[in-house]
């Protein structure tokens, strides 16, 4: 089969050792494995093609970063194809999990198969420019079908559009979970009002989860995402049980890639409350995702 060819950027090979160490059984929840495109082709149809990062070059990050578990998100490029993220949990010993694609053609017993291979929920995207945005109408029906599994939703959205959708999000029947500081942006663009809404449904809606994620996502300045800091600070002070913390390895979609040895190093300086990094590496996921 031919390899496409790739339009956006590869993972930084050269990942360095983090200063800090991460406690036992941290968890990344928020990272992806691409491909190979010759086991698992990229979906007719997708936003990108990106770089192969198969589960092997997965393996050697976590070792390299100190992490011992993950939960592995299904990327739009693979459809609903879910094959590289359940493939990579049977593989895992009970050390990975995963957030699957679906959509209303499948059937309830695909649902519960995918439940049985190690998925807790599925993943929606609201960002208009990678397309796809669900109907709202779709997306309450996946709602109600997925509620009887035990999962909950991961949402993703960019900040400026948080604000109308808070209260569909606070009558939603389920846990649902923001991905990337829901899309906020540091520097002149500070979506501030949008983030002070973020906030609020954070502090005050307990099915509400945050992915304290993606500062190379929301920086203006840059590495070592100076910028960023106040708003991992804000967000794991809003709720400190119900933040979690993922690498999002191997970065699709990102303007300058990142070293995920800055992307650990960062952490401690939203908070240095070791009960609070525990929560947020170890103890809020393993509850969230219900690992064994």
């Amino acid at each position: 089969m031919t390899q496409p060819q790739p339009t956006i950027l590869a993972p930084d090979p050269n990942t360095r050792t983090p200063a800090f160490k991460l406690p036992p059984k941290t968890c990344d929840s928020h990272c992806h494995i691409f491909g190979p495109h010759a086991l698992y082709p990229y979906a007719p149809g997708r936003s990108y093609t990106p770089h192969d990062a198969p589960l092997a070059d997965f393996i050697a990050l976590q070792a390299k970063l100190g992490i011992d578990r993950a939960v592995i998100v299904n990327a739009t490029c693979h459809g609903r194809d879910n094959r590289p993220v359940t493939d990579a949990i049977a593989q895992s010993g009970g050390r990975y999990l995963g957030i699957a694609n679906v959509d209303e053609n499948f059937t309830d017993k695909e649902l519960e198969t995918l439940a049985e291979q190690g998925i807790r929920g599925c993943r929606l995207n609201f960002v208009r420019r990678l397309g796809n945005v669900p109907e709202l109408a779709v997306f309450h029906r996946l709602v109600d079908r997925i509620k009887p599994l035990g999962w909950h939703v991961d949402l993703y959205f960019e900040a400026q559009d948080v604000p109308e959708f808070v209260s569909m999000l606070r009558a939603l029947p389920i846990p649902y979970c923001i991905d990337h500081m829901g899309g906020v942006r540091a520097g002149p663009t500070h979506d501030a009002a949008s983030f002070a809404a973020l906030v609020d449904l954070l502090k005050t809606d307990e099915k509400c989860w945050m992915k304290v994620t993606g500062p190379e996502r929301i920086t203006a300045s840059g590495p070592p995402y100076d910028d960023v800091v106040s708003f991992g600070r804000t967000l794991i002070e809003a709720a400190p049980d119900r933040v979690i913390w993922g690498t999002d390895w191997p970065h699709p979609n990102v303007k300058a890639m990142p070293n995920d040895g800055d992307l650990v190093d960062i952490v401690p300086r939203y908070t240095d409350d070791a009960a609070l990094l525990q929560g947020l590496f170890v103890d809020n996921p393993a509850r969230l995702y219900r690992f064994a």
